[in-house]
């Protein structure tokens, strides 16, 4: 069945009427997925920046989504934040994908995800950041779908708008799902780069490099990896 985008900009607006903007981010994570008819979705702000920050997760399969690509740097998020144009995976399972540590941690991690959309989201000519919609069947979102979905996105910038005092200061945190691992990807990932950074005399992109690419060794996640940081800071006695 081919999605109703309309529908689906309007459930986003629905979903964040009288709502305090600490709810904000996730009401609008799920009603992007919903509303799309996807098996899941994330929405992240700043996504082909160190600073980069998740905001949401509808599931553990969207928030590992978004851990791979935050680990390995590559992927449809990233792709559609950098070039501000809607990427469609529409087959993980047979085609090829064009990030090859992206396509084999997928293939190794979520072999039951089969298509895998992201959406540039703007706040005028600037990338504010990208949506990610995840299926469990190909081709889950139609060509004509993928065009009109820039209606999506804009009805998420509409909705973001009131909480960019709270994102951008960190003063009130948003209600974020799941908690733990989201926050490792607002305050604790940049700790731990700071703290990375300073004990070692890095820049923070090249602190970040570094925890990433101990996060492609081991086999973990960047959150996994911020943990060990901030667990034993670098040049703790």
């Amino acid at each position: 069945m081919t999605p109703d985008v309309t529908k689906a900009a309007r459930m986003v607006a629905e979903a964040v009427a009288d709502v305090p903007v600490e709810e904000v981010p996730r009401r609008v994570c799920a009603a992007v997925g919903e509303g799309l008819g996807m098996d899941g979705a994330t929405v992240s702000l700043l996504t082909d920046t160190p600073s980069r920050q998740l905001l949401a997760a509808s599931g553990d399969a969207a928030l590992l989504l978004e851990e791979i690509q935050f680990t390995v740097l590559e992927g449809p998020c990233i792709t559609a934040a950098r070039e501000g144009e809607p990427v469609a995976v529409d087959d993980l399972r047979t085609g090829v994908s064009p990030w090859p540590l992206f396509g084999a941690s997928m293939r190794e991690k979520l072999p039951q995800v089969e298509s895998v959309y992201a959406l540039p989201v703007f706040f005028g000519d600037y990338v504010l950041g990208s949506i990610d919609l995840l299926a469990l069947r190909p081709h889950a979102l139609g060509k004509g779908a993928l065009e009109q979905a820039s209606l999506v996105a804009d009805a998420v910038t509409a909705a973001l708008l009131p909480t960019r005092d709270m994102i951008v200061t960190g003063a009130r945190a948003p209600s974020w799902e799941p908690e733990e691992t989201v926050r490792a990807h607002w305050f604790d990932t940049a700790r731990a780069v700071g703290a990375l950074a300073a004990a070692r005399g890095l820049t923070p992109e090249d602190a970040l490099a570094l925890m990433r690419a101990e996060a492609f060794r081991s086999g973990g996640s960047l959150a996994d990896i911020t943990r060990d940081v901030l667990r034993e800071p670098p040049g703790a006695p």
